[in-house]
């Protein structure tokens, strides 16, 4: 039996292929670095679409269908969102996102792959006590998810970032979220309720959920003073050092590479350049720690690490992390929720019993 799925191959899919030993990610026939801050996300959206829509349009009509899209979440969602607030930021999300049509048309997959990046930066204004701005249709999508998080527009440079980490992040594989989204597409469910089972995995910490803890240990670092001991201390603890190691890649995540060339295009000798030059202290010792620690395995550098100072660069405060990764994964769910529908059948595997058996009567 495979404890955790590990080699059963549960779907064939032209989406996208993860190669964890040689430490690559193709995505419908393109390399990541052929894709990341070369092709938009809308681009990108288009090409993992293509084939599951009858009436998808080219790549320029569907950026400004997307915008639309953002423009319909916004109205449809803006009289709820203050009801939102009671609980965390990512549930008020997916509690939005709950209230969309349940539906099956490209309209429903466009409002389903905006949504994040609306309902994010309105609920993160909500909560610090400013109203939420509508968005711009005609605006590029992550330069307008910029806006609405920060009320004026963004510098391209930083544009720029957001949309390549939107690209980098859309799909791998059959990830925890993915699968779960797989699952759910299979039952002919709509896409709505498919995407909301892949946002439920997304937000454990062993999945997307950890791009946040990132900062915090960035943070308890500089106060201890001591990169190696501090990272020494939390593997005697049994701790997961952040950042660290993936389910797959046995050698570094090709999405850490492009986050950090991001970051450090956006760093300069501000703020941003101070905290990429620590984290790269710290990445070297934990590698080195991690080494001594644990020979027998090959622990590297995953997305989550980089992925943490792109977006504390960028204005989302640490419990919202996971929101903007679900603004990029949200195409690839709403692709691979087609996929499975059109292309797949129920997903039903076997378990094998283990508990106590009944006693025969004679």
């Amino acid at each position: 039996m495979a404890n955790g799925l590990d080699d059963v191959v549960a779907a064939e899919t032209v989406l996208s292929d993860v190669d964890g030993l040689g430490g690559r990610l193709t995505i419908r026939g393109h390399s990541l670095p052929e894709l990341a801050g070369r092709w938009s996300y809308a681009q990108v959206v288009q090409l993992l679409l293509d084939g599951f829509f009858d009436d998808l349009p080219g790549d320029v009509e569907l950026a400004a269908r997307l915008g639309q899209a953002r423009s319909e979440v916004f109205e449809r969602l803006r009289p709820m969102l203050p009801s939102l607030l009671s609980v965390d930021i990512y549930s008020a999300m997916r509690a939005g996102m709950a209230l969309l049509p349940d539906g099956e048309t490209l309209a429903d997959a466009l409002r389903l792959i905006a949504a994040p990046a609306v309902l994010t930066p309105a609920l993160l204004r909500l909560r610090r006590g400013e109203q939420p701005l509508a968005p711009d249709a005609r605006a590029d999508h992550a330069g307008d998810m910029l806006r609405m998080l920060n009320g004026t527009v963004a510098s391209p440079a930083l544009t720029k970032a957001l949309d390549t980490y939107l690209v980098t992040v859309c799909d791998h594989g059959l990830n925890a979220s993915t699968f779960a989204t797989r699952v759910v597409a299979s039952t002919q469910a709509g896409l709505t309720s498919a995407v909301l089972a892949g946002l439920g995995a997304l937000k454990g910490p062993l999945h997307g959920g950890a791009p946040g803890p990132v900062i915090e240990m960035l943070d308890a670092i500089a106060a201890h003073g001591d990169a190696a001991s501090w990272l020494r201390d939390e593997i005697v603890h049994g701790e997961r050092i952040m950042g660290f190691g993936h389910r797959i890649y046995r050698v570094r995540d090709p999405r850490a590479d492009v986050l950090k060339a991001v970051v450090r295009q956006l760093g300069g000798e501000g703020d941003t350049g101070n905290r990429l030059a620590f984290a790269e202290k710290v990445e070297q010792a934990a590698l080195d720690v991690l080494r001594a620690a644990k020979p027998e395995r090959s622990i590297q550098t995953n997305v989550e690490f980089y992925t943490a100072l792109l977006l504390e660069a960028a204005g989302f405060p640490t419990d919202a992390f996971s929101n903007v990764f679900a603004a990029g994964r949200a195409a690839g769910w709403v692709a691979h929720a087609r996929e499975q529908q059109t292309t797949g059948r129920l997903i039903r595997p076997q378990s094998r019993y283990v508990g106590p058996m009944p006693d025969l009567v004679a």
